[in-house]
């Protein structure tokens, strides 16, 4: 067991890219848990939507099922269940018993696609979930056992912690953000693409180069929001935002569009991120504490440390306590250069 935790410790410093990572981490798992297929996902960790994932050929097939699914129907092993529980990584045959056929993935969607079982995880890192990981075992290999889960549960940590950490070195890192104009898609309800205008144009290219599909595959993020808006379910947001080594952080919405004959088509925005899109992400990039984001939230907003005092009923003694490991995290010495280093350096340049 040490010898494999060693094999996932070193991946994080040997790959360049989250993609290749995540490729690796496929090639690893296989030398250790066998299995058919396997889709290895990057979410947004506030919506936890997908911001790009890879797939094999026989899952490719099947993806847009699998969204749907995932937002529209009742079933085991939600991601989002996993996420809220104490054990998240599920085996679907473990979770019904023995009894695939109560899943109505498996009856719909792996069934159909060849497939027998199915290994699920949600990566962790810090309380938040940066990705996830399914695999899949063919009609003619054996259940997944619990001595699959548990080896799987030991690594997870593990790459959940590396795609965080690739996450927001991409938001860390000086990139080309200059202000852009809005890219408007529309998509048929079967998110078939209808139109579109020059910018959302471009961004699909660079999606599109940086998941490595072609012209004629929809981005999976751009699929992840589209179902979800699809589902038009109120407590989500149908958005994801996305840091691309050498772009403008980029904000995509979608939301549904309802016409007079009841039909529907989803309009998808790209948006050049704003300061409040982006706070978040440069707060975990410092490791700031919750009780920092909320005082650096307030010196945003340009309150003073009395009236920060007052709105979390503390002394001004410790919110400047506060204010010090805030400077000394970010690496600066005042609540002016404070403000600059979270907004002017990440947003314009």
């Amino acid at each position: 067991m040490n010898n494999i935790v060693q094999r996932f410790i070193k991946l994080e410093h040997t790959s360049l890219t989250s993609q290749c990572y995540r490729e690796a981490v496929v090639t690893e798992l296989r030398k250790v848990i066998p299995f058919s297929a396997s889709c290895c996902t990057m979410v947004d960790p506030n919506t936890r939507l997908s911001i790009g994932a890879i797939t094999e050929d026989n899952v490719e097939k099947i993806h847009p099922l699998i969204f749907k699914y995932e937002f529209s129907q009742n079933d085991f092993n939600h991601y989002d269940e996993l996420v809220q529980s104490q054990t998240t990584v599920a085996i679907l045959s473990e979770a019904t018993e023995g009894q695939l056929e109560r899943s109505h993935r498996y009856r719909m969607i792996l069934q159909p696609a060849g497939f027998r079982d199915e290994l699920r995880a949600a990566l962790m890192s810090e309380g938040k979930c940066w990705g996830y990981l399914t695999l899949f075992r063919g009609e003619q290999q054996p259940l997944f056992a619990k001595e699959d889960r548990s080896l799987l549960s030991t690594i997870t940590p593990l790459i959940g912690r590396a795609l965080r950490q690739y996450r927001l070195e991409l938001s860390h890192k000086e990139a080309n953000h200059q202000v852009q104009r809005n890219g408007i898609l529309i998509l048929s309800d079967d998110l078939h693409p209808l139109s579109c205008d020059v910018i959302a144009e471009d961004w699909l290219a660079v999606l599109r180069h940086l998941e490595k599909i072609d012209d004629k595959t929809l981005p999976r993020p751009i699929r992840a929001i589209c179902s979800r808006a699809l589902e038009e379910v109120e407590t989500e947001t149908a958005q994801v935002f996305l840091s691309i080594p050498g772009h403008p952080y980029l904000l995509i919405r979608a939301s549904c569009l309802h016409h007079f004959d009841q039909s529907k088509q989803i309009a998808v925005s790209f948006e050049p991120a704003s300061p409040s899109d982006i706070l978040p992400f440069i707060e975990e990039v410092y490791h700031l504490s919750q009780r920092e984001k909320e005082i650096t939230s307030q010196v945003i907003r340009g309150f003073s440390t009395k009236e920060i005092a007052a709105a979390f009923h503390i002394s001004a003694y410790t919110v400047q306590d506060h204010l010090k490991s805030i400077f000394y995290k970010t690496g600066v010495a005042s609540r002016r250069e404070l403000v600059w280093k979270l907004f002017s350096q990440y947003v314009l340049k």
